[in-house]
């Protein structure tokens, strides 16, 4: 049975950092594609960071700089550092995991599993 279990949220002010993990059980997740997904309640789901087992990464914004997805020094471990946070970031962050890919995206409706989120939230 596989899992996903996220972890490193809270509340902090804007400018702060935070260090997301997702733990995964039943899969190895080196081999997978991985990627970092928040949602806002009554909003679609949408991509932050994705991450293909060559370590290729994809991000929905890249030129901001304060998001970073990489693999845990335990393979089955998916790390989200977010940096410079700003409360429009305030949101439910989930992983999933895709076992078809052939490049890192964020496609939600092809990844296989999901965890149950981890929320973040920051304050001005």
């Amino acid at each position: 049975q596989v899992q996903l279990v996220e972890s490193g949220g809270g509340s902090v002010q804007s400018g702060g950092s935070l260090r997301l993990s997702c733990k995964a059980s039943g899969l190895r997740v080196s081999l997978q594609c991985m990627a970092w997904f928040r949602q806002v309640q009554g909003k679609e789901r949408e991509g932050v960071a994705g991450i293909d087992s060559g370590s290729r990464t994809t991000y929905a914004d890249p030129g901001n700089g304060r998001f970073t997805i990489s693999r845990g020094i335990d393979e089955n471990e998916v790390v989200l550092k977010m940096d410079s946070l700003k409360p429009e970031d305030t949101a439910m962050y989930y992983c999933a995991a895709d076992r078809y890919c052939t490049e890192p995206h964020m496609m939600v409706a092809d990844f296989d599993f999901w965890g149950q989120g981890t929320q973040v939230t920051v304050s001005s």
